[in-house]
């Protein structure tokens, strides 16, 4: 598994046109980025579309790359994310009536997948239990669900100001619960 120094150096070679660099970072990231995209748009085909997209976006944009001691992790979840959330936006703006739709076999995780992933939803939402509900349904709000920040504040009757530092609080609590 490469450190986050591999693929902060990953980034910045494919910043650079390497493509054999931008073979090794999908290799080692798109499993990551792909549980993401799935985990917003509940839907593994639009997952894999989108991820095909975040890895276009991460080779357009991967010039733009500065380390700054963040994770290079987070700024490739960050594009994921935000591709996720837009595809999601646009796909509440037109629906397809269940008819249309064609019967398909189940291409669900195998049972290892889905034990591992248990797992982790287990410890996350042990993590989410230590926030206040109203931060935990925020930060589902704005993270998985694709709410903005507008909405969230309407929703709870806050300022939008407020809001924001409840957003990055939590985030804050969750990253510290979830390094424990």
């Amino acid at each position: 598994m490469p450190t986050r120094s591999d693929v902060e150096k990953m980034i910045v070679q494919v910043g650079l046109g390497d493509r054999a660099a931008f073979s090794s970072l999908y290799d080692a990231t798109s499993a990551k980025l792909f549980g993401v995209c799935l985990r917003i748009l509940n839907d593994r085909a639009e997952a894999e579309d989108a991820l095909q997209e975040v890895f276009v976006r991460i080779w357009q944009k991967s010039g733009t790359y500065a380390a700054n001691g963040y994770s290079p992790m987070t700024w490739l979840i960050t594009l994921a994310r935000n591709l996720a959330i837009d595809k999601l936006r646009m796909r509440k703006a037109g629906s397809v009536d269940i008819d249309e739709v064609y019967d398909l076999a189940d291409s669900g995780p195998t049972p290892e997948a889905a034990a591992i992933a248990s797992s982790q939803r287990g410890q996350i939402d042990a993590c989410f239990d230590e926030l206040e509900p109203d931060r935990a349904d925020a930060v589902r709000g704005a993270y998985l669900e694709g709410h903005s920040y507008n909405d969230l504040a309407a929703k709870y009757g806050v300022p939008l100001n407020t809001m924001r530092t409840w957003l990055r609080r939590s985030l804050g609590k969750l990253k510290d619960c979830l390094n424990r």
